[in-house]
């Protein structure tokens, strides 16, 4: 690379569009925004939509796949898809930045290892929990984060979206420097009140009820069986309340029969994956509360969202996702019982005082932006290209 040239970064990651998780959204903001900086190309499976047709700002290169059985994922083949290889070998990359350390992600950190260049790869999740979710095997468990733990450990430096789990990757082997990126978001704060009447009359919300929303894959990794539990226990309790889920996912036929035998009905919406940012925006913005008690997630990218609405977060205590929040300060935490959880959300609108100040500090600690969060990654990436050039 010409010291007047822009460097080329190649992002990998072994999910893309028009499948949606947090992985996907890092990596497509990663993409657009570090246009003002790199040349971005980004390797990912191709899509099993055969009308699906890729419209970025940047370069995408696809690889071949198979569906996975029992799963909305699927497994990359990129060893035996010779029009993939031949365009990562023509890439001519100056630093390869792995989001999944899977087929996709290793093929980056081979390539990377042949043209002695810079690889960094980012700790987007909870492997282990993953590996035991799918198995229910401790054994398959264990090899399969040794393994992992191996591929990552060929990176030059690891990332990590927060110190919770830093010190885990950390206990569980990792020997590479692991240094704290925080995840952003795209959104900005809205204020269209005409708007938000329309939305809320869309859902049939009566002005006595408050708006509960959950939003990310509707699935059973992300506890959805207990925030059920939790809310029949609030219909119990004579809490009046509208709850809204956003988003897709193989657990959407089991959280049907789950709101129908907790008499849920009148009181949940299921509204699907909504893509249109500023609608998603919205749906934050009418909400009085964001319900996350996932313990599977690091950061989610969706407490970020929440924040930049200034609609507060109740996490489970003791979890990832719940390390960067100070209860009763920019947001709530509560043990990892549904009584327990439906009664925190009672008592948190008892003393409003609290939940407007709350309100206003979780905007102005959580809120980050792409924009801001992406100078400090290029310039990360300069200072590992720089490194590697003097070794």
């Amino acid at each position: 690379m010409n010291i007047t040239q822009k460097p080329t970064i190649g992002l990998f990651v072994d999910a893309f569009y028009p499948m949606i998780d947090g992985v996907v959204v890092v990596v497509d903001q990663y993409a657009r925004y570090l246009q003002s900086y790199a040349n971005v190309i980004v390797f990912a499976p191709k899509s099993t939509d055969k009308d699906y047709v890729d419209d970025f700002p940047y370069t995408v290169y696809r690889s071949r796949q198979i569906k996975l059985p029992f799963s909305d994922y699927s497994l990359s083949l990129p060893w035996i898809d010779h029009h993939f290889q031949h365009a990562l070998k023509k890439a001519d990359l100056d630093l390869v930045h792995v989001h999944s350390p899977f087929s996709i992600g290793k093929m980056g950190i081979m390539y990377a290892k042949k043209k002695n260049i810079p690889v960094i790869g980012t700790l987007h999740s909870q492997y282990h929990l993953d590996f035991y979710e799918r198995t229910k095997s401790e054994l398959i468990t264990k090899i399969a984060l040794n393994k992992l733990i191996s591929t990552l450990n060929q990176c030059d430096e690891l990332w990590t979206v927060n110190a919770y789990i830093k010190d885990l990757f950390e206990k569980e082997g990792i020997q590479k420097n692991i240094y704290v990126i925080p995840n952003a978001t795209d959104l900005n704060y809205v204020h269209l009140p005409s708007n938000e009447i329309d939305l809320k009359r869309h859902y049939n919300i009566r002005p006595d009820e408050k708006i509960l929303l959950y939003v990310g894959r509707i699935d059973e990794l992300k506890n959805l069986g207990f925030l059920l539990e939790s809310l029949y226990r609030l219909r119990i309790k004579g809490f009046k309340f509208h709850m809204i889920f956003v988003g897709s996912g193989p657990y959407e036929e089991k959280m049907r029969t789950l709101i129908k035998k907790y008499g849920l009905q009148d009181h949940i919406h299921m509204s699907g994956r909504i893509t249109n940012r500023q609608a998603l925006a919205l749906h934050y913005k009418i909400a009085d509360l964001f319900l996350f008690p996932s313990i599977y997630d690091s950061s989610s990218l969706v407490q970020i969202e929440a924040a930049s609405q200034k609609t507060p977060t109740l996490f489970l205590k003791d979890t990832a996702t719940a390390s960067t929040i100070k209860h009763n300060i920019n947001g709530y935490v509560c043990e990892h019982d549904s009584m327990r959880y439906a009664e925190m959300i009672i008592t948190i609108f008892k003393d409003y005082k609290s939940y407007l100040r709350i309100k206003e500090q979780c905007y102005k600690d959580l809120y980050r932006t792409w924009f801001d969060v992406t100078k400090i990654v290029y310039a990360r990436y300069q200072s590992t290209i720089h490194q590697k050039k003097e070794v």
